[in-house]
Order: C-alpha cells, then structure tokens, then sequence
C-alpha cells in the first residue's frame, strides 16, 4: 500500500490536484505502479457523512470532476456510504484507489468501524488518500479536535477514537483556515490543541502538503508545523521534504544529559526508540517523555538481547534509519548493530576499529598528513619496546590499545619501569606504547553532515591532561575558547576526511607543541593524539551550548533530521569548568563561591560516580566574555587548605 495523507489535494479554491511539492506526479507514480500503466483505476470513495446523501453525491461528483481536471483517467468512480455498505468488501477488493473523504471525524469514525474497513485494507495493494477527515481517520489512534462550537464545551465529547491503524501520524489539516478559529471563547490552536499536545504529536499542515507512506517509510512534503509540549514550530518549508526517521538510541539514559538528543530529535519529527537495561519507570521523566518507544533488556552487554530490541522496533516502525548512542562504550556494538540492519548513517562493523584502536588511527592520520607520536604495540614483545624506547626517550605512555578517556592509562620514566609494568600485566599485548610529548592538550569538537562539512566547531583547553587529573586525583579545570583558532579547524576537518567519518558528532584531541620536535613540527603545531567518534564527555556539550549561546544537542538532532545546522548561535563568551573533591578540604565555601562568581555560573551539580574519577565530585560552570577572568576563577574554586 502506498498512503498519502492530505488536508486537501487541491489548493483552496483550485478545482484540480496540485502539483506544488510534486503532489500530482507522486500520485501518478503509485497509481502506475499498482495498474502497471496497463489500464486506468478504479476508485472508490469513502463517505465521511454516509448518511447525508445529498452532500455525499456532491463529493462524489466533485472529486470525479477534480481527478479527470487533473490528468489522470478513471475507470470508475464509486462512492460507498450507506446505501451500499452491504458490498464494501467487494468494493474495497476491486478498487485500486480508495479515497477517504473529508467531513466530520467522529461521523466518519463510526462508520469505518460499522464496514469493518480497517480489517479489509490491511493487506490492501493499492493506493489510499486520506483528505481531511479521511487522513485523521488513518491513524491508529485518532485525535478528533472539536469542530462545532458545542464540542469544544461539551465534557463527554471524545478526542480519542480509534482509527484505521495505517500510521501514527496525527494530522490537523487546513492550517490557514483553522489557525484563528475559536469555539465559545475556546481558541483552537492555544486552547485546545497546545493543551492536548503533552505527551502527544500533532502536524498540522496548509492545503497543498501531504506526507506519503511507503514500505513502512513516511516522508512529508511542504510546508509544515509540529505541536508538541504545548507549543508549536515550523519543522519543513514548502517545497522541502521532511522524513520522518526511526532513531534507535542505544543508553539514552547515560550520561544523564543524552534525554536532550532525544529531545531534539523527537522535536523533529524523529520515531526516538530507547534501548537500556533499566525499568522504563525509572528513566527520567524529561527522557520518558522524549521517546516514542522504549526496549528494556537485561544487560546492554548481551548483544543478542540489544539486537532483538532493535529487530523489535524494525518490526513496529519499519526501516531503522540510525543506530547511535552517542557513547565510547558503545561505539563497537552500535556499528555490529547496524551492519546487521543494513543502517548506512553511521560506522560500520568492517570500520569501528579505526576509530577504537589507537594503533589503527595512525595509519589514517598517516592519510591525512597529520603528524602523530611514534608508537609501538606491546605485542610485539618486551624487548622491541625497550628498543623503541631507546629511540624516543623515556618518558613513555602506555595504554589499552581499545580503550577510552584515561583508564589503564600508565607514564613510564625507565627500562625498571617498563619491566615492572610488563610483569604485571598479563594483558600488556593489549597495549601500545607511545613516545611521551609535552605541550598544550587541546580538542576540536565538531558535528559533521553526510557531506563531510562542518555544521558545528568547537574547541577545548585543557589545563592538565586527564590522565595527570585520574592518577594525580587532582581537581579538574578545562575551558571552552570563543573561537576555533584557524590552523586547528584546519587540521581538525583534514582528520575527519582521513579518516571518513560523515554524519558524526567528533571529539578530536590534539597536543600543541610547547618546543620544536623533529619528525612532529615546530613549537605552535598541532599534533594528532586521539580520534573520538561521539561528543565529548561530562558537561562538555552543556559548556559548549553556555559558551556559544545555542544548543549543541539540537544542532546534532537536526544534522541528523535534515543533514543541516537549524540553530543559529548568540553571544560568544569562555566556558570554564572547575571541580572540587569531596576527599579534600577548600580554603573557599561553597557559599563563597556563589556570592563571587554567581552571575556567572552557569551550572553547579554533583558528578554522577560513574564520571567522578575524570571530572570531580563537584562541578562549577561558568562563563566570561574574557579569557582573563579563568585562570582567577580555577584558583579560587580549587584553592585546598
């Protein structure tokens, strides 16, 4: 079945189908694929008054008149109300169009029900319009607002009905016509429907729009509205289209922040599906909220489970457009998972290891012409790397080949040390080795579209290296910059084509030489450190949003929605984090750190434990308009007694 949802197929007052938004050569199109071009179709229309008949032979003779002014040869036009309900499963088996016509919704409810018309076009082959009442009769649960002055007061009327179970998709149609209507003082749109839209989803469309339904796909055309939460937005413009996508969210629980990708992405019209090993009542409510469905498994470490919640949902919703959760952890079951569905909007299984494996991402670094640390992998034996070292020099670093942040992270000073660590690790083949270097850490943070262009820059200072912050348990300070310095947005979009990572959110870690090395470049360059694929960590994204005065989260969503940045930035200023212990006394209280910096902060919350040993127990968010104000506000904030 191909089903297309319309307010009207013809502009107001037109007396043929619209072609604006490529309306009347889709309809030609799915028409052609149902008769195969060999003969022309029969229609049946659906009454929505099937027992007024004066007003059902009028739109029965104009939709006749209005499909043969359009083009498009008939042969046979029927209309089934209650005169001849008797044959509706005869009708519904020969027609290949059937049209749902506009009228009163309730009305035409009952009488859909009455010919038991959801059972006959559940396998239906052909094509189903819905106009007005028709297309809001098409969803599974059908929100009828009121349209008569003594609906809207009357406390038994029902604006929920269950409907035909052909989409989800709730339609107000005829936008400009319905816009300022009011009902005994009630305002339609302010009163009734922003109201009724907690918790629920409403489009509402001008007469030429439509949206088609296909092989389990919608896609929307032309100008269009969504209502949610009690306001309404524009999400589509005419003559763009806007398709409505299902999101697998792999753990939108964690890091507590992500409800607000789900957030941005429902906001654009997105099916957020969430998968986590935690009872949906627990969830936060701002989470629960933002997602369509939601698969609870056992362990989100059992792929075979997470797999089948994924399989569920292709099963409800049909193609499953993104697998993502945004997430290092999650980063190499996200990419089995959508080789597995055929999902092309992010990394796959045969690629996650450049992105995982700090020994692999040399090789594209190396295609990029981006200098790196030289480095040797541990399985190569003990004594290659004490060779290695005695090129580079000690110090070394020696971490997990696949790992994350700065766990399993160890500075080796001498062969002694390099010994010890080696005995005591049986898993030491798992490790590289990399020559130490000194100089400024630093990030460049990005979202990318599907083109490989920057949508979003960001760029991040670091006053101690997290590995230094973890095994030193020293507080941690880092700053956001106004702007992304020139030589490093550079680099940073050189590494993302090397190593050909579209339609991502980017976390990119770079050293900027304090001296001249050879073989890296001249002290001020950028030198590659690590890749990775998702945002970055803690409450980066929030200090981004504070420092740029938008929403990164949404800028996300809508590279997501429509391979585009929707949201524009305000004021410019610095974002800095500084964080306390609660193992350590401070010279400063808390109080005192809120009556000096308090028009300042941004944000003050407790760590959740699972991200305390990188980023505090204590967070405290600020942001000035110059990059003087920082280095005061560090001092104070992390002054020990």
């Amino acid at each position: 079945m191909t089903l297309f949802l319309t307010g009207s197929p013809t502009r107001y007052g037109d007396d043929h189908f619209t072609d604006d938004n490529g309306f009347l050569d889709e309809i030609r199109a799915a028409l052609q694929k149902v008769t195969g071009g060999r003969r022309a179709p029969r229609v049946l229309l659906v009454s929505a008054a099937p027992d007024d008949r004066g007003f059902t032979d009028s739109v029965e003779k104009g939709m006749g008149l209005c499909i043969h002014r359009s083009g498009i040869e008939t042969a046979s036009v029927t209309m089934l109300d209650r005169r001849n309900a008797h044959r509706t499963a005869e009708l519904v088996r020969q027609a290949d169009w059937v049209i749902l016509c506009g009228g009163h919704v309730p009305t035409q409810n009952r009488f859909l029900h009455e010919i038991g018309l959801k059972e006959l076009l559940r396998d239906f082959p052909g094509v189903v319009m819905g106009c007005s009442a028709g297309s809001m009769n098409c969803a599974d649960r059908v929100y009828a607002h009121p349209e008569f002055a003594d609906e809207a007061i009357d406390p038994n009327y029902r604006r929920w009905l269950k409907g035909l179970g052909l989409t989800d998709i709730n339609l107000i149609p005829h936008l400009y016509q319905v816009r300022d209507m009011e009902m005994y003082g009630k305002r339609l749109f302010e009163d009734i429907l922003f109201p009724d839209s907690w918790f629920h989803r409403f489009y509402t469309i001008p007469d030429g729009g439509f949206i088609k339904i296909e092989n389990g796909r919608s896609e929307l055309r032309g100008e269009a509205y969504v209502i949610a939460n009690g306001s309404m937005h524009r999400i589509c413009e005419e003559n763009q289209s806007y398709p409505f996508m299902n999101l697998v969210f792999i753990s939108p629980h964690f890091p507590h922040t992500y409800w607000q990708f789900c957030a941005g992405a429902k906001r654009n019209g997105v099916n957020v599906l969430g998968i986590a090993d935690t009872n949906y009542e627990n969830l936060p409510w701002e989470l629960r909220q933002n997602l369509t469905d939601y698969y609870k498994v056992n362990s989100l470490e059992n792929y075979d489970e997470v797999y089948r919640g994924v399989a569920w949902f292709a099963h409800k919703y049909g193609k499953i457009d993104w697998i993502e959760s945004n997430n290092e952890y999650w980063l190499e079951q996200d990419a089995r998972l959508r080789s597995a569905f055929g999902v092309t909007t992010g990394i796959g299984s045969d690629r996650v290891s450049a992105i995982r494996n700090k020994s692999e991402m040399k090789k594209y670094y190396a295609l990029g012409g981006i200098p790196t640390a030289r480095q040797i992998k541990c399985s190569e034996g003990r004594e290659a790397v004490k060779a290695f070292t005695a090129q580079t020099g000690y110090p070394v670093i020696a971490k997990p080949d696949s790992g994350m942040g700065a766990c399993g992270t160890y500075k080796l000073c001498s062969d002694a040390e390099l010994d010890a660590w080696f005995d005591a690790h049986s898993d030491a083949a798992g490790f590289v080795v990399e020559e130490f270097i000194t100089g400024q850490l630093l990030s460049y943070d990005a979202v990318y579209n599907s083109r490989l262009e920057p949508v979003f820059e960001n760029n991040s200072m670091f006053t101690e290296p997290i590995m230094d912050v973890v095994h030193g348990n020293l507080d941690t300070t880092y700053w956001i910059n106004k702007t992304v310095p020139a030589k490093l947005a550079s680099i940073g979009r050189r590494t993302v084509k090397a190593f050909g990572t579209p339609s991502r959110f980017v976390h990119l870690e770079f050293f900027q030489l304090d001296r001249d090395r050879e073989g890296l470049g001249r002290k001020g360059d950028y030198v590659g450190l690590e890749v990775n694929m998702r945002p970055p960590g803690g409450y980066t994204p929030d200090m981004m949003n504070y420092a740029h005065s938008t929403d990164v989260y949404q800028i996300w969503a809508d590279m997501v929605a429509f391979d585009e940045r929707r949201k524009d930035f305000g004021d410019q200023y610095y974002c800095a984090y500084a964080s306390r212990r609660d193992a350590y006394a401070y010279v400063h209280s808390h109080e005192e750190v809120m009556a000096r910096y308090g028009n300042a902060i941004c944000m003050c919350d407790r760590v959740p434990a699972a991200l305390s040993d990188d980023l505090g127990n204590l967070a405290y968010i600020a942001r000035f308009t110059d990059r003087k104000s920082i280095d005061p506000f560090f001092r104070f904030v992390t002054k020990r007694k």
